[in-house]
């Protein structure tokens, strides 16, 4: 596993994800600001409505541009394997089915999922359950999600 590789295919993906918030926020300005947005009268909202949007957009384009700054800042380290899950580390989990999951603890991005050589990759935060229970595990670790009223298990079988 290539981790500077995947770190640059993360940082892609975000790129990726500010130049559509950054388009999106464009739309909705021209929206808003067109001629046929002006209100014909005092019930006619197209226009307001079009405004939260393009504001609603410009926020999430700020949001974007946090979370690629914040990413970038992060420092590519080899772990060694007596360490416990940290951020920046790749974790493959295995659950009960023999299914492999791949997921990068990331200090933003919760969610977003990468395509990175064969595999799908999803971002998970410390502050997300499963973040909660892998942050503190090392390699090897047995661990308990409970998403909701279910119980999943997964075993820890690689860190990168």
């Amino acid at each position: 596993m290539n981790k500077t590789e995947l770190f640059q295919t993360i940082i892609l993906n975000l790129e990726n994800l500010h130049q559509a918030a950054l388009a999106a926020v464009q739309r909705a300005i021209e929206t808003a600001t067109a001629e046929e947005s002006e209100a014909e009268n005092k019930y006619d909202t197209f226009g307001l409505e079009a405004s939260y949007l393009a504001h609603g957009q410009a926020k999430r384009v700020a949001e974007c541009e946090t979370d690629l700054i914040t990413f970038k800042n992060l420092k590519v380290t080899e772990r060694l394997t007596d360490q416990t899950v940290s951020i920046g580390d790749l974790v493959i989990l295995e659950d009960e089915k023999s299914t492999f999951q791949y997921v990068f603890i990331s200090p933003v991005a919760g969610g977003l999922k990468v395509k990175y050589k064969q595999n799908i990759i999803t971002l998970v935060t410390p502050s997300s359950p499963l973040g909660k229970v892998i942050i503190s595990s090392k390699l090897g670790d047995e661990i308990e999600v409970k998403p909701g009223d279910e119980k999943k298990y997964y075993h820890i079988t690689d860190i990168y």
